[in-house]
C-alpha cells in the first residue's frame, strides 16, 4: 500500500523553472513538495551557458522579468554559496553592417530601457584579454550579464530550497494526476495545487495540452574547455555578429535585414544549423563554448562533430584564449515555442498549472516569470 502524505503545493520537475517555483512558493510560507522523475536533474538547465542574459531580450516584460531573475541569482549566490558573477558581455562586432546593427540598437537603448553603450576597438581590447584586435570595429557593451555555473546552481539550489521548508522528492516521478491527488511509484499526496514544469517532456503529464499548444524542441551542441591556467580571467561574455540575428532584442532594428542577407549568403551553413557563438567562464576557470540549434519532436541521438568544428572556427575569428583544450562536448534538449513567445502558461484542469516555453532563455526569464505567475495567486505577502 502506498504511503499517504499531505503538501498545500506540489511541483513537478527540479529544472530551472520548478526550482525557481518552489522557491517563490517557499518565500510565501507555502508547504510545498518538489518531485523530480531522476536522482539529479540531467536535462536542459544543466546543460547551457549558465549566462543570465538581459540584454537578448525583448524590450518590455521579458527584459523586465530578466531583471528580477539577475537580481535573485545575486541574492542566492550570497545565501546558497552560488556562482554568480556580474561581468557584463561584449557583443563584437568586425563587419560594417554589424555595426550599424549595434549603433542603431544603441540610439534606441535608453528609450527601451536598456542598460548599454558602444564601446571602440580600444575600449573593447581594456575590458578582455580574449578578444583578437584584428579586424575589430567595436562592441556594443552591457553590464547586466551574469555568469551562473549551470551544473552547481541546478544541483546546489534543492538542497538550499530544503532549508526554506521544500520537501525534496528526487527520483521519484509522478504517475498520475487526480486531484486532489497526486501519486508517485511509492506514494500518494493530498495537494491544493499542482504546478507542471516538465521542460521538454511533452508525454509524460498532459500530452494533449501540449499537442494543442504551438510548442517543439530545440537541440543544442555545446563544448567545454579546460580550467584556463594561472587564474586567467575572461572578463565578460563574449559573442560576436552572428548573435544579432539571434536574440529577440535586436528584431526591431532596421539594419538587422542587410545582415542576414550577408548571413545568408556567406555563412549559409550557420544559418542551416542555428550556430551562432557564445563565451562564458565559470568559477572553475572553464570556458563554455556553443552552441547550435535544430528544430523539431525528435533528434538524432548523435552529435554533428562539423557542428562543433564550425562553433570553434567562427569563435577562432574572434577571440583566442591560453588553453583551447577541449574537456567535454554534449548536447542539450528544450522546449520552444514555434511563434517565438517565451511562455506557455495552460491551466488544464481545476488547480493545476503547466509552467513552460521559455525556449533558451530559462536560466534568464525562470525567476522573473514565476514571480510574476506567483505573485498572482499569493499575492505579495512573503516571509523573510
Amino acid at each position: 500500500m502506498k504511503k499517504v502524505q499531505d503538501a498545500e503545493i506540489a511541483v513537478i520537475g527540479a529544472g530551472i523553472v520548478g526550482l525557481a517555483t518552489a522557491y517563490h512558493l517557499a518565500k510565501k510560507g507555502k508547504r510545498v513538495v518538489l518531485f523530480e522523475r531522476n536522482e539529479m536533474a540531467v536535462s536542459a538547465s544543466c546543460r547551457n551557458f549558465g549566462l543570465v542574459w538581459p540584454i537578448g531580450q525583448k524590450a518590455g516584460i521579458n527584459y523586465e522579468r530578466a531583471m528580477r531573475s539577475r537580481s535573485i541569482w545575486l541574492e542566492l549566490a550570497k545565501k546558497a554559496d552560488l556562482q554568480a558573477q556580474p561581468v557584463g558581455s561584449l557583443q563584437l562586432v568586425h563587419h560594417a553592417d554589424e555595426l550599424a546593427v549595434i549603433e542603431e540598437f544603441a540610439s534606441t537603448a535608453q528609450q527601451n530601457g536598456y542598460d548599454c553603450t558602444l564601446f571602440t576597438p580600444s575600449e573593447v581590447l581594456q575590458k578582455s584579454p580574449a578578444v583578437k584586435a584584428e579586424g575589430l570595429k567595436g562592441a556594443l557593451f552591457s553590464p547586466v550579464e551574469v555568469m551562473v555555473n549551470p551544473r552547481q546552481a541546478i544541483w546546489e539550489l534543492p538542497k538550499y530550497l530544503e532549508q526554506l521548508g521544500v520537501i525534496l522528492r528526487f527520483g521519484q516521478a509522478v504517475n498520475q494526476i487526480n486531484m486532489p491527488q497526486i501519486e508517485t511509484r511509492d506514494e500518494v499526496w493530498n495537494i491544493e495545487k499542482v504546478f507542471v514544469c516538465s521542460g521538454a517532456d511533452f508525454e509524460t503529464l498532459y500530452p494533449e495540452v501540449f499537442a494543442d499548444s504551438n510548442i517543439t524542441k530545440c537541440k543544442l551542441q555545446m563544448l567545454r574547455t579546460v580550467g584556463q591556467p594561472d587564474n586567467w580571467k575572461l572578463g565578460p561574455a563574449l559573442c560576436a555578429g552572428l548573435t544579432l540575428a539571434h536574440y529577440a532584442s535586436f528584431s526591431h532594428c532596421k539594419t538587422l535585414e542587410v545582415l542576414k542577407k550577408r548571413f545568408e549568403s556567406e555563412m549559409a551553413e550557420y544559418v542551416k544549423w542555428g550556430i551562432h557563438v557564445l563565451v562564458s567562464q565559470n568559477g572553475e576557470g572553464e570556458l563554455t563554448l556553443g552552441d547550435s540549434h535544430e528544430y523539431g519532436l525528435s533528434f538524432d541521438p548523435f552529435d554533428k562533430t562539423f557542428i562543433n568544428q564550425l562553433i570553434l572556427e567562427y569563435l577562432n575569428s574572434f577571440a583566442h584564449f591560453p588553453k583551447l583544450q577541449i574537456a567535454q562536448s554534449w548536447h542539450g534538449i528544450y522546449p520552444k515555442l514555434k511563434n517565438g513567445n517565451t511562455e506557455l502558461i495552460v491551466e488544464p484542469e481545476k488547480d493545476v498549472m503547466i509552467i513552460n516555453g521559455m525556449g533558451g532563455a530559462g536560466m534568464t526569464l525562470s525567476f522573473g516569470m514565476t514571480h510574476d505567475i506567483i505573485e498572482k495567486f499569493y499575492g505579495s505577502v512573503a516571509i523573510a
